[in-house]
């Protein structure tokens, strides 16, 4: 249990850091906009919103996880009083809450797209951040 508590605070701080978009509407945005990195679905959610959100997948090409938790878990953890989808826009916390859920066979290949999401992150913070040191040290 403790596991599943762990794994919906990082949701619901991803919540209060504005890196997750909830509900169908903007979910939907986010991944045709490319900015979602993970598809979270309730495991109670109903067979359109599966359909839905495999053609969000398709379109923004997140992966999709169906979570243990109810829609009112779910809800619950995001400060809502129901919710069947979720997007996360934030690799690093998208994988650390993929690690929260467990060692889940069916979660390894999610988990190794998120890493490589978030070296691929951290790679490009670095050089932003040299780039920055090189401009103000007057370098191109």
């Amino acid at each position: 249990m403790e596991r599943n508590t762990r794994a919906l605070g990082y949701l619901g701080l991803a919540r209060r850091g504005g890196r997750i978009a909830v509900g169908e509407e903007s979910a939907g945005a986010a991944c045709r906009s490319g900015h979602g990195r993970l598809l979270v679905l309730a495991e109670d959610a109903g067979d359109h919103t599966f359909r839905r959100a495999q053609s969000f997948a398709r379109s923004g090409k997140p992966p999709v996880v169906t979570v243990p938790f109810t829609k009112a878990e779910l809800g619950g953890a995001l400060g809502l009083t129901a919710c069947a989808i979720a997007v996360v826009t934030d690799a690093p916390l998208a994988l650390a809450f993929v690690e929260a859920l467990g060692e889940d066979a069916a979660l390894a290949p999610v988990r190794q797209v998120l890493t490589a999401q978030k070296v691929r992150i951290e790679k490009r913070r670095k050089e932003e951040q040299a780039h920055r040191k090189n401009v103000r040290r007057g370098k191109k």
